[in-house]
């Protein structure tokens, strides 16, 4: 039975979320603030930890940099407002299996629970290469699918280039499913994930005692990807001291295992991928400009979503037919104000962002069609700012910062309750669906004066 941890302050939340995984088959515990939840993950072995972003003691970026530290192949999935989208993608950035947006929808959870723990268990289709993302048919797309036929044959060593989100790693399985190793492994390794003290042991394997924790000897990425490919995504995290090894094994295609002297030869291919430019963490000393020369055989720039908003209808109407079967719905498209408010939306985390949006929208839908109401406020907010009258538009006036519009609608929607119950706190927490400890905190945060 596979075991998860839920770490959540708001109570209702957690017990929520723990109560519903159980009824799922799953083995679930859950705490209530970081303190307690780092415990558990010392202590045990959990599958999956799906964490709050804020916690009344900690904090998801905190958390994360902890539990990669202490269970570095723990997939971790944050709960985060929507308005705190681009403090998610940093999160992923930083090792993030993914994350949901508050409120929470068990079903949509759920599904990302089943998709992170059947990657872990089957990291890697080594002989089918599962098409579950869709490449567009813009200008900008079919040059990139041009770049990746005409480099898949050779044993270049590739860099691609883009923001988070915007589909690297399907860039790189692309490359591997249309070479030569096609037949031989896959091996996709999340360097920002890789806490530094583990990264050689990571990359190139151990030795049986050579260090606390080693009880056995350990395969490393290079060996697990003999005669095939290995794909380094966010290549530019790796420390100084392991960016120098990394290029010993490229230039001279040998490495030794942490703890042991014999040299291995390795047969593979290297891609490896960046959502930063390089070549200025190059010239800022954050990277080896010797290391850099080697891994950019041959750089391929992926275009972020809004420079190639032609795709988005096609991705809609993809992530909606999965979304539909995987929470058994039956919605067949989206209306004209929801299609003007995707298409002049920016996108800040790419193509995973507007899946998720989907998924989450397919979920929530009572109709066949979506319809604005549905959408959270913050799209809606950005997309029909001053100045985007055309779906390509990019000349948009500036608005508040999301993050503080969101706040600033909590706000309205606590004070709104509290006037309606004669400032009940029992009855508002009840009206907005929140337990009393949380509504007291929001209360705090807010400053709210209460009348009695």
């Amino acid at each position: 039975m596979r075991k998860i941890l839920v770490i959540d302050d708001d109570t209702y939340i957690c017990n929520l979320l723990v109560n519903f995984l159980q009824n799922k088959n799953f083995e679930v515990l859950g705490t209530y603030n970081g303190i307690n939840g780092k415990k558990l993950i010392e202590t045990g072995n959990f599958d999956l930890v799906l964490c709050d972003y804020r916690l009344p003691d900690s904090n998801g970026e905190e958390m994360l940099q902890f539990i990669k530290l202490k269970k570095p192949s723990t997939p971790v999935i944050i709960m985060t407002a929507y308005a705190e989208i681009k403090t998610a993608v940093k999160l992923i950035k930083a090792g993030a299996y993914d994350y949901v947006t508050k409120p929470v929808q068990p079903d949509e959870i759920l599904q990302l629970i089943n998709k992170s723990l059947d990657t872990r268990s089957t990291l890697i289709d080594n002989t089918v290469f599962v098409k579950d993302f869709i490449t567009g048919k813009s200008k900008k797309i079919k040059k990139i699918m041009q770049l990746v036929n005409a480099v898949a044959p050779t044993d270049l060593a590739v860099l691609i280039e883009g923001e988070t989100g915007s589909g690297k790693e399907y860039i790189a399985r692309a490359i591997h499913y249309a070479s030569n190793r096609k037949n031989n492994p896959f091996i996709a390794v999340d360097c920002g994930a890789i806490p530094k003290e583990l990264a050689n042991s990571e990359l190139f394997g151990h030795i049986k005692g050579a260090f606390t924790g080693a009880i056995n000897d350990k395969k490393g990425y290079f060996e697990q990807a003999k005669g095939g490919t290995l794909f380094l995504d966010e290549v530019g995290n790796l420390p100084h001291e392991n960016q120098v090894k990394l290029l010993r094994a490229l230039q001279e295609r040998i490495i030794s295992k942490v703890g042991d002297n014999k040299i291995i030869k390795v047969d593979v291919r290297i891609l490896t991928a960046s959502n930063e430019n390089l070549l200025k963490s190059v010239k800022a000393g954050d990277f080896r400009e010797d290391l850099y020369h080697r891994i950019n055989g041959f750089k391929i720039q992926l275009p972020p979503l809004r420079e190639r908003r032609e795709d988005i209808m096609e991705f809609i109407d993809f992530f909606i037919a999965r979304a539909n079967k995987a929470f058994s719905k039956k919605v067949t498209g989206i209306d004209d104000d929801v299609k003007s408010l995707f298409l002049r939306y920016d996108w800040y985390g790419n193509i995973r962002e507007l899946q998720n949006v989907i998924n989450r929208c397919v979920l929530l839908s009572p109709d066949h069609v979506l319809h604005p109401d549905i959408l959270p406020e913050e799209l809606k907010i950005q997309s029909s700012r001053p100045g985007a009258d055309s779906a390509y538009s990019f000349m948009i006036s500036k608005v508040p910062d999301l993050k503080e519009a969101t706040l600033e609608t909590e706000k309205e929607m606590i004070n709104t309750a509290l006037i309606k119950t004669n400032f009940n706190k029992s009855k508002a927490a009840q009206m907005l669906n929140i337990d009393r400890k949380t509504l007291y905190n929001k209360i705090k945060l807010y400053e709210i004066k209460i009348v009695k």
